[in-house]
């Protein structure tokens, strides 16, 4: 499985659910493959997908996915622990983990040295469930998205390489806060 494959699959398990790519390849790889209204792409703020996805789903009560990197959960593993203590939060939080901060210049996370699902369990969430394989992982996503009603965490590996990724996100951030924020009204 690649990122590339690993996005698409989260992307064909969803339609209307709000869903947070974190910044980096996942946001670019993401509205490459289907630029929709329910996707927020973050531009910035590296370690705060979780953060952001949590907002939305309390705010609105829907199942929210959040799509992650190891890196940027690195960065900021409080996500965890607010996710984990909310029992009722309705949270597919997704990470794609790669060892590597893919979008500026590979350098190695010490991913393999964290137990990140370890992490997840010990935070609360209801339940963990970790694999490499893309068939395996599109029916994780599908079955955890379809039943959510608790935090729950995905976690993918993946280590196949991903074909060119698309350009950074050059829409204007207002208008797509704006059309994010209209999707979550309707």
């Amino acid at each position: 499985m690649n990122k590339t494959s690993a996005v698409g699959a989260v992307i064909a398990a969803t339609e209307h659910e709000p869903v947070i790519f974190t910044t980096g390849y996942s946001c670019r790889i993401a509205r490459g493959i289907a630029d929709r209204p329910s996707h927020f792409y973050m531009t910035g703020s590296m370690g705060l997908a979780s953060s952001i996805g949590i907002g939305v789903a309390r705010e609105t009560g829907r199942t929210t996915v959040v799509v992650d990197g190891d890196g940027a959960l690195l960065m900021n593993p409080v996500g965890l622990v607010t996710a984990g203590a909310l029992s009722d939060l309705p949270l597919v939080h997704v990470l794609l983990d790669d060892g590597r901060y893919a979008s500026t210049g590979g350098q190695l996370v010490p991913s393999t040295r964290t137990d990140l699902c370890g992490w997840a369990k010990a935070s609360g969430y209801a339940r963990v469930r970790s694999t490499s394989d893309l068939a395996e992982f599109a029916v994780i996503v599908q079955e955890e998205i379809a039943s959510c009603v608790a935090p729950v965490f995905v976690h993918g590996v993946v280590a196949e390489a991903d074909p060119p990724v698309a350009a950074r996100i050059d829409a204007a951030l207002d208008e797509h806060a704006l059309r994010f924020r209209a999707h979550l009204a309707a």
